[in-house]
């Protein structure tokens, strides 16, 4: 039985990668005189890389123009992040980061339903308040039983730690959450915390192999395209009703098996 949900951020409720953590840098790198740019496909590599100033060290080693003493590269990175980060959170406040299609009524739904709701990301704190302030208004915290970020839980996916501790937090069992993620290394992180996921797929990881999620999707938005299909007609949105179903179905064998086991006779 679920008895929480938990939600990843970046890419999950917004495509926050594309269109606001790639414009930031690409700002950033500007305004500090920094010679190199970020195309659109040259980010979607560096994801692979996780944690934005592990992505600027990373670069660092391809960039002609970039300092070849570590010390000076620490700074750098450093410098350029935190302008960001601030970059980021002005383009948030513009609007030009919208909530992905059904995120919202998705989160309505457990409100309604008195469902337990987490933040689970290992992007930092300021970047989910700047996110989650401008649409949630704010006193968003309070809609959430747990938050967990970089700070909380410092070892980026595809570790475990940020799951672990939301179920620490939560005194929660691993079967007793699901979790909402975008990309592979979330869906990882959380299946090796034992908590099962289902994947509603971002831009940059819309073809992108996706092992071991309950289910796998275009957007909550439409129940189009899932696998497992969902109950739901063609044009309706994905409900807390149908992540419990695609839950439910995933733990059916091991159900059937033990109530199996119990009705054996003895040999």
């Amino acid at each position: 039985m679920i008895r929480a949900i938990l939600w990843d951020v970046d890419g999950t409720l917004a495509e926050t990668e594309r269109d606001g953590h790639l414009v930031a840098f690409n700002r950033a790198f500007e305004t500090l005189g920094v010679a190199w740019r970020w195309s659109e496909a040259r980010y979607g590599e560096l994801l692979a890389v996780a944690g934005g100033r592990e992505r600027l060290l990373h670069d660092m080693r391809s960039q002609a123009s970039a300092p070849t003493d570590g010390a000076l590269q620490v700074a750098l990175a450093g410098r350029i992040h935190r302008l960001k980060n601030q970059l980021y959170a002005a383009i948030v406040r513009t609007g030009a980061l919208p909530l992905r299609a059904g995120v919202a009524e998705l989160l309505q739904d457990c409100a309604e339903a008195g469902m337990r709701m987490a933040i689970v990301t290992t992007t930092s704190a300021a970047n989910v308040d700047a996110l989650l302030r401008a649409h949630l208004g704010a006193h968003w915290r309070s809609r959430f039983a747990a938050v967990l970020c970089a700070e909380q839980a410092p070892q980026k996916k595809p570790d475990p730690q940020v799951y672990l501790r939301a179920l620490q937090a939560l005194r929660l069992q691993p079967r007793q959450a699901l979790a909402i993620e975008d990309a592979p290394a979330g869906v990882a992180a959380a299946r090796a915390a034992g908590v099962d996921v289902v994947a509603v797929r971002s831009f940059y990881f819309a073809n992108a192999e996706i092992a071991a999620a309950v289910a796998v999707g275009p957007s909550l938005g439409s129940a189009r395209g899932w696998r497992p299909a969902s109950e739901a007609a063609d044009t309706q949105r994905i409900t807390l009703r149908q992540l419990i179903q695609w839950h439910r179905l995933q733990h059916a064998p091991a159900r059937a098996a033990a109530s199996s086991d119990r009705i054996l006779p003895s040999r």
